[in-house]
């Protein structure tokens, strides 16, 4: 039964990395060595936290037969086990407490340390390696491999030189121990405490944020109010980015142009040009073939390659922040649209929902038409909703809770004082191996949830941002595996310290986890595993704190920043900023949809037997112009002098791919 638990894991969380990455990134225009690695990364991350689970019960049954066996009594199943007359269970001759089930899940011996040891591994050489290494080759502007390699090379090598200065300074600390000789053992045991440190400091400042901010955000998200506020303080946010994206692009395709003009036929670097020209949005591009005489005012600009280099590589990020910034516009202009109907429902009399005319009218098929009507759409908007994400928030809070007092007792072993620890040595005493598989795994589960979504909650990190419906670019993939590889391993051995079964900080003779043997001894850099691993996780007390009170944000406030605070009265005029930006795309829509309506009008009128035939999708193709619509600029708006992105909402971010080392 384990080698079939262990297969259907592995099948599982591949498929679920797999669905992930599809629903997140374009599979059939990204880069397929993009996709491979973010893939990869993200599969190694959530086996980490689905197998780790079955290495606790397998070690609390090892250990368990290890406390028994100087009194073996061999039984077998029809001896020991019995059936009284009101349906319980008792044993014969033989006591409960020496008596040790296998669980369902046992992993026989030299399974998982060859599996941790695999995976380990393979996600470090991605995380510090391969993922960093094939941003700075996306981001390169150079024209040749072998440039983008070395520039590649050259912007990773103070990256890399500050973390090899401080595995050196560790290698050099055990040498000069005495006492100590240093093995490849121990060599190993330093490269790894060196990550884990790095991986610890970092995750401790976003766990601290993740857990206040998670709950509370739930609990905000109740009131349909706030949200749609909070909603108009984005939208004018990201008007203002959008606005200074477009401007910036508009820029940039300025240059390029006159570059364009300039560079002819017969110069050397006219290649240069057109590769450069490759990477330029479609209707900027249509613009500079039909202008392709040249200006006599217009000189050599960039007469040289290493101009050539900067600007494609300025071209690159402009596009990329361009897009970005349209497909975070579309999204909140949808979210507005959406929460501006459920406020209207409440008041309904009727109790149904009823979409505004500029709301997306989603495609109703048989679930929705059958099951999820506008009855129970109203019910579960209006109704359902705000309580079930309070009892969520409160939940989460509990949960929040037990970790903070956890992270701050967990090296206190007698008495027992970690919650995380109580827990699993109560289901330990009663063997019930399943409820601590499932209590291993939800609570793995949500601090990876606290840690991983602040980094995407974090302004400083908005230049990297998940999106769904196939928008994130292939930076954003590379930097979400890049991180889950770094700190999905310190945060696991972080749980087992909780759980006391981590020797290393709990100092306790027990038989450690096959992935705490392939961590190594921690006892090796005793400063680290006595000192920094257990103290410096009580700083999620302040961090907590200080999150709750939102410092940083008031101080981000004072210094023109501005973070959405609720009753603030210095974001009130972003907010009604923020109105009047989806009363002008409410407008755009509907003029949108009176053209479409002309034309289908038109249609039937002179009794075109095309449309009459696609009658049945021409709503559904109306929908799509009023998605486009959306991304683009009306002709009275202030920039209209500035391009954008034609496409629709589920515009592609990546461009099509076509060799193993083409620009990212």
């Amino acid at each position: 039964m384990s080698a079939v638990a262990l297969a259907i894991v592995v099948v599982v969380v591949f498929c679920l990395a797999f669905y992930l990455l599809q629903h997140y990134g374009d599979i059939w225009k990204q880069q397929w060595m993009v996709l491979f690695g973010t893939l990869l990364s993200w599969y190694l991350c959530f086996l980490i936290v689905f197998i780790l689970p079955f290495d606790v019960s397998t070690t609390i049954y090892k250990q368990c037969v290890r406390n028994n066996s100087s009194n073996p009594t061999p039984a077998n199943q029809s001896q020991r086990l019995n059936q009284s007359k009101n349906g319980n269970f008792y044993y014969e001759n033989v006591k409960v407490a020496n008596v040790c089930q296998e669980p369902w899940s046992y992993i026989p011996d030299g399974i998982l340390p060859v599996f941790w040891r695999v995976v380990y591994w393979t996600s470090q050489f991605l995380t510090w390696l391969l993922l960093p290494f094939m941003q700075s080759y996306a981001r390169s502007g150079s024209f040749s491999v072998v440039g983008k390699i070395r520039t590649a090379l050259i912007e990773n090598a103070i990256y890399y030189g500050s973390y090899l200065l401080i595995f050196i300074s560790l290698i050099v600390y055990v040498a000069a121990h005495p006492k100590w000789k240093l093995t490849w053992t121990e060599f190993q045991t330093i490269g790894i405490t060196a990550a884990n440190t790095w991986g610890l400091f970092l995750l401790v400042l976003l766990l601290g944020y993740g857990l206040v901010e998670i709950p509370r955000s739930y609990w905000f998200a109740s009131s349909n109010g706030y949200m749609l506020d909070k909603t108009y303080f984005k939208v004018a946010k990201v008007a203002i980015e959008k606005a200074e994206a477009e401007e910036h692009l508009a820029d940039v395709m300025e240059e390029v142009a006159v570059v364009h003009r300039s560079t002819r036929a017969t110069n050397c670097l006219r290649k240069y040009v057109d590769t450069i020209l490759t990477k330029c949005p479609s209707e900027y591009l249509e613009e500079m073939r039909r202008d392709v005489e040249p200006s006599s005012g217009d000189p050599d600009v960039l007469a040289n390659k290493a101009g050539l280099v900067k600007m494609h590589e300025k071209v690159i990020t402009a596009v990329q922040r361009h897009r970005q910034t349209q497909v975070q516009w579309s999204i909140l202009v949808h979210q507005a649209f959406h929460l501006e109907d459920v406020a209207k429902s409440q008041s309904s009399p009727t109790r149904f929902f009823v979409r505004s005319s500029s709301s997306s009218q989603q495609q109703r098929g048989c679930f929705r038409s059958s099951i999820y009507t506008p009855k129970v759409e109203w019910y579960w908007e209006c109704v359902c909703r705000q309580y079930f994400y309070r009892g969520l928030a409160v939940l989460l809070c509990l949960l929040s809770a037990a970790v903070v007092w956890s992270e701050c007792t967990f090296f206190s072993t007698n008495p027992v004082l970690s919650l995380f620890a109580v827990l699993i040595q109560l289901a330990e005493k009663h063997y019930n191996y399943i409820w601590i598989e499932v209590a291993c795994f939800i609570s793995i589960l949500f601090l990876c949830v606290c840690v991983y979504s602040t980094v995407f909650r974090i302004r400083f990190f908005n230049y990297y941002y998940l999106v769904p419906h196939h928008q994130t670019d292939a930076y954003s993939l590379q930097f979400s595996g890049m991180l889950f590889c770094r700190l999905t391993p310190p945060l696991c051995l972080n749980f087992l310290g909780l759980i006391h079964m981590d020797s290393a900080i709990s100092h306790q003779d027990k038989i450690q986890t096959s992935y705490t043997t392939i961590m190594g001894s921690m006892h090796l850099l005793s400063f680290i595993s006595d000192g920094f691993y257990i103290y410096y996780p009580m700083l999620v007390l302040l961090l907590c704190l200080a999150t709750l009170y939102n410092l940083g944000s008031r101080c981000l406030n004072l210094l023109g920043l501005y973070q959405y605070l609720g009753s603030d009265e210095s974001i009130a005029d972003l907010v009604d900023e923020g109105k009047q930006f989806i009363r002008r795309e409410k407008r755009k829509l509907q003029k949108c949809r009176d053209v479409g309506s002309r034309k289908w009008a038109w249609q039937q009128r002179h009794n075109n037997p095309k449309s009459l035939q696609n009658r049945n999708v021409t709503s559904s193709e109306e929908e799509d112009d009023q998605r486009r619509c959306l991304l683009q600029n009306d002709t009275e708006d202030e920039s209209a002098s500035n391009k954008r992105t034609p496409g629709g909402r589920y515009h592609s971010l990546s461009a099509s791919s076509s060799g193993v080392l083409d620009p990212v």
